[in-house]
């Protein structure tokens, strides 16, 4: 349908601008920026902070007044001024003060992108998501790829040398102008956007409330709260990790590559896996497999076998990235989805994310990436095993096909 071609370009231009920023952001921070561990969990715990209010308020924004690919791209060009403003703090004051800034509008974007494309997706089929989410991921994997020779181009320009034992790779701030134009870029496609039909449905005053006595909702949130606090952190720190193996960019690269070679059939299987175990079995077999992934490679030094190990991401990625918004679909009603991704993105990037990414700082300190892995994999473990207890069977609805 001509309505996903916008929908399509606009997850790839998005996830592109991620593919910079995400697997490189906290290695800037630690040896470019020079901060310690513990302010380095601080500044990554300000995202999830501000996303406690931002992320209800947008998504209440965006179902009373129907209007929510006009918001989506409002808050795309509020995310893309917030990277602008970031690349041009140097200290741990102007990091923490510019964080906030991008927070406001940035923790809102990516749940109001999944309800925006819930909604307009929402007659094309189980397969429909996972197709347009794979060229989200094609993005990510492109800009990953090109990223070292964007950096090099940018030390050529301006005479940065190699590196230094403290600071490997000069010149990583340029990973904010480049990520601010490509997310400006999809606020321009957001415009074209459908604005009628699933994404154009409207809640009335007070209708959020109905989701406080949905008890479905409220243990898929619980169940949310536990598997973010123990994978978000752990990923955030996967540089260091890394490093501390004695790896450099291009192996930090090298293993994104692999991690998303793996998760684009995976994500464009999605149909297929839904049919056998639907979006509770994705949930519980992601958690499931980021703990296996953490606890191995808190076990193993050899580089051969922890490039082996990242391949489980893929896995990760589906089930929690594709089997978390497929399962909310299920419990909350539509006129409420955007409020209902809000909440569970407030909860399990805010409330979780706050207290991973400060404990992480804070075991990273105590001892090192190793012993965050090792608890965290341990932890998820657990909760998968408990997951079918934890998250009831979804209900079968008239407006939810996916379910």
């Amino acid at each position: 349908m001509w309505h996903s071609v916008p929908l399509t370009l606009f997850w790839f231009t998005y996830m592109a601008s991620l593919g910079i920023y995400f697997p490189y952001f906290s290695l800037y921070l630690r040896e470019n920026a020079g901060l310690s561990g513990t302010q380095l969990g601080l500044v990554l715990a300000v995202p999830p902070l501000i996303g406690m209010i931002a992320q209800p308020f947008w998504g209440q924004v965006a179902d009373r007044s129907g209007a929510r690919s006009r918001v989506l791209a409002l808050l795309s060009l509020g995310t893309a001024a917030g990277y602008l403003t970031l690349g041009y703090a140097r200290d741990f004051d102007t990091i923490l003060l510019a964080t906030v800034a991008l927070s406001i509008t940035g923790t809102a974007l990516f749940p109001m992108m999944i309800s925006v494309t819930l909604a307009v997706l929402r007659d094309a089929g189980r397969h429909a998501f996972g197709r347009v989410r794979a060229w989200g991921t094609a993005g990510f994997f492109i800009l990953v790829v090109a990223f070292p020779w964007i950096l090099s181009r940018y030390r050529f320009r301006y005479g940065l040398d190699a590196g230094t034992p403290e600071v490997s790779q000069p010149g990583l701030e340029v990973m904010f102008p480049v990520t601010a134009a490509l997310v400006f870029a999809a606020a321009l496609i957001a415009f074209f956007l459908p604005q009628h039909g699933g994404v154009g449905v409207r809640a009335a005053r007070g209708d959020w409330r109905e989701l406080l006595r949905n008890t479905g909702f409220l243990r898929f949130l619980f169940f949310a709260l536990v598997a973010h606090f123990l994978l978000h952190g752990p990923m955030w720190f996967f540089p260091l990790f890394v490093r501390s193996r004695g790896g450099d960019l291009d192996m930090i690269r090298g293993m994104w590559i692999l991690m998303l070679l793996v998760e684009i059939p995976l994500v464009l299987s999605t149909g297929s896996g839904l049919k056998r175990l639907g979006p509770r079995g994705l949930l519980t077999v992601g958690v499931l497999v980021g703990g296996l992934r953490w606890l191995l490679s808190a076990l193993i030094t050899d580089h051969h076998l922890l490039f082996a190990v990242q391949a489980l991401h893929g896995v990760t990625v589906v089930g929690l990235n594709l089997g978390r918004p497929l399962y909310l679909d299920t419990v909350a009603p539509e006129k409420l989805r955007s409020t209902a991704q809000g909440i569970l993105s407030m909860v399990s990037l805010g409330i979780a994310g706050i207290s991973s990414n400060t404990a992480a700082g804070w075991l990273v300190d105590q001892g090192g990436t190793d012993l965050l892995y090792l608890i965290c994999g341990i932890g998820s473990l657990i909760l998968a095993v408990l997951g079918g207890w934890i998250l009831p069977a979804p209900h079968h609805r008239a407006d939810a096909s996916l379910a």
